[in-house]
């Protein structure tokens, strides 16, 4: 069972119950009607990403779905939170890549995702041998990854939001969600 495609997805929900709230942003999301599986970080070789859009149509309501969730909530009133899932993919397709989480209070799109992308990217660079300075800043070490010509693509998908002014539960996730030829199938009724 090897993902042949990926599409990612974001969300926010708020309030009074806390799994509600986490309802609420996987319905902002788009992904509610689904049995999620949290795997690890692993980007498969030739893994396809495809639009949001494209990926849902691939999956009935009730499939068991395996996806990467970075997912921060609080209760407090105007806290910032954020989730990223950052992303690594190799030059050469037959090799894999890596997705990254990361969940934090306090840090803006821009920052989680930038820390997201970084951890992907490094997490990728130190399989592949490319040598660098881990105390560098993530610009420069990214024009290291990027000059070795082993890496292709780094990016980072992000969603964040200030607590619910009332006390409300605010949630905000991020996920990279899997297709596999599988699910196809079954949503082109060849099942």
């Amino acid at each position: 069972m090897i993902p042949s495609k990926v599409f990612f997805v974001r969300g926010v929900g708020v309030h009074k119950d806390r799994l509600a709230s986490f309802e609420a942003a996987l319905r902002n999301a788009g992904i509610e009607k689904f049995n999620l599986v949290y795997v690890s970080s692993i980007f498969p070789p030739k893994c396809k990403i495809i639009p949001k859009d494209e990926g849902l149509k691939l999956l009935p309501p009730g499939q068991i779905v395996f996806c990467v969730m970075a997912k921060n909530e609080t209760c407090e009133p105007n806290r910032l939170i954020s989730t990223a899932i950052g992303l690594a993919v190799p030059k050469e397709s037959e090799n894999y890549g890596y997705l990254s989480e990361h969940h934090a209070f306090g840090e803006t799109d821009e920052k989680a995702g930038d820390y997201a992308e970084d951890l992907a990217a490094t997490m990728l660079a130190t399989t592949l041998g490319i040598e660098f300075n881990s105390e560098t800043a993530w610009e420069e070490r990214e024009q290291v990854y990027r000059t070795s010509g082993k890496i292709i693509k780094t990016t980072h998908y992000c969603q964040s939001a200030e607590g619910n002014k009332n006390g409300l539960w605010t949630t905000v996730i991020s996920a990279a969600v899997f297709i596999l030829d599988i699910d196809e199938t079954k949503a082109n009724g060849k099942a």
